[in-house]
Formats: structure tokens, sequence, C-alpha cells
């Protein structure tokens, strides 16, 4: 086998390499990612602590229309015990009565409104306590897909690698020299030769550097400078 099959087998690898390592990467930066998550589970922590004032307001609500009702009922009590005489004394006992029932229908009013909130709200947190759920079901079998995937990927890597060692041994090290020079120059050393034509700047090469190719002679595109490779 030729100089340049053999650095093409070697540019080959390096790029797969280069692939798998930036999928790598890639993976990495995905790993234990949990933003999505977070992000839930900070709307439902909110959600979940306005319901809990909501339910405070109700408590209240419901507490304070209690402690008007036995207000009233001691009111009426004394209005229509028959004990007062007095004109006066009726009549601001009747306004004392009329001013508590419109306070407790102002209460009803805000506790059926708190009332609505809270049903509104407590729909919200069992309906982003679901979407939890799957988020989290979600997120961990792609953490598991990822940990394969990983695993997969090193496998393939620690393969080229080796590959990789084994090829160089077999290459004549000035050739290999000259390769790593031009792929930190060029990223990839070496062009394919298609229909007499150089496959990286597309152009067409002389007779004598063509000839030379095919009888495996290491030769550089004059045009672009890499290696060329005759298939």
């Amino acid at each position: 086998m030729s100089v340049a099959k053999r650095l093409n087998q070697l540019q080959r690898i390096d790029l797969e390499v280069e692939s798998k390592e930036q999928a790598l990467q890639q993976i990495t930066s995905q790993l234990g990612d949990n933003q999505t998550v977070v992000r839930v589970q900070n709307k439902l922590a909110l959600e979940t602590h306005n319901l809990e004032e909501l339910r405070k307001q109700q408590h209240s609500a419901e507490w304070e229309i209690d402690s008007l009702e036995s207000k009233l009922a001691t009111v009426e009590k004394e209005l229509y015990s028959g004990r007062i005489g007095n004109p006066k004394e009726l009549t601001n006992l009747q306004h004392e009565v009329d001013g508590l029932r419109a306070k407790r229908s102002q209460l009803e009013d805000e506790a059926l409104e708190i009332m609505d909130k809270v049903e509104l709200t407590e729909a919200g947190v069992a309906t982003l306590s679901n979407e939890l759920k799957t988020v989290e079901t979600k997120w961990h079998r792609q953490q598991q897909q990822l940990s394969a995937e990983m695993k997969e990927i090193k496998t393939k890597l620690s393969d080229l690698k080796h590959k990789r060692q084994v090829l160089l041994a077999e290459i004549d090290p000035k050739a290999v020299e000259l390769y790593h020079e031009l792929s930190r120059q060029k990223r990839q050393a070496v062009a394919k030769i298609e229909q007499g034509i150089c496959g990286s700047c597309r152009i067409s090469l002389p007779i004598t550097d063509l000839q030379r190719a095919r009888s495996g002679d290491l030769v550089q595109c004059s045009s672009c400078g890499r290696i060329l490779f005759q298939a």
C-alpha cells in the first residue's frame, strides 16, 4: 500500500476521532443538565406557595364570617327579645344588625372569590405536578441514554486510537510529519484525485503528478499543497 493511501486512512481515522470527541463533548455538556426539570420545579413551588397563601386567606375569611355570625346572632337576639322598649335603642340595634348583615354578605362574596381562586390554583398545582413527573421521567430516560452513548463512543474512540497507533508505525516518520503539518494548516491534509482533478481545490493536475501519484510516490498538489491520494 502506498504512503498516500496510508495517510488517507490516517486522515479518515483522525476525522472520525474528531467527530467522536465533539459528540463526547456535547454529551458531557448534557449530562446532569436538568434546567427543564428545575424550571418546572420552580413553577410548581411558586404555585404551591400561592395555594398555601390562598388557603390561609380562605380560613381567615371563614373565621371572620363565623365570628360575625356569632356577633349578629347576639345582637338579633337582643333586638327581638322584647326587653328593650326605648325606640332609639331599638333603632340603633336595627342599624347594627343591618350593618352586620351587610358586612357578612360582603365577606361571603370575598370568601367565594377566594374559593374560586383556590380551586383554580389547586388545578394548576395538579397540572404542574403531572408535568413535573413527565419531565423527570423523560430526563432520567435521556440521562440513561446519554450515559450509554458516552460509553459506546469512548469504546469506539479507544479502538480508533489503537488503529491510529498501529497505522502510524507503518508510515515513514517524515511523511507523518508532513501530514501533521498540513493538518494543522488545512485540517484535511490528504486530497483524493478525481478524474485528474484535486478533490480539495478542484484544480487540474499535471500529467507528471498524476503519473507519480499512480506509481505510489508522495505527491503534493501544486495549488493547495495537499498530499494527493489516488484511489
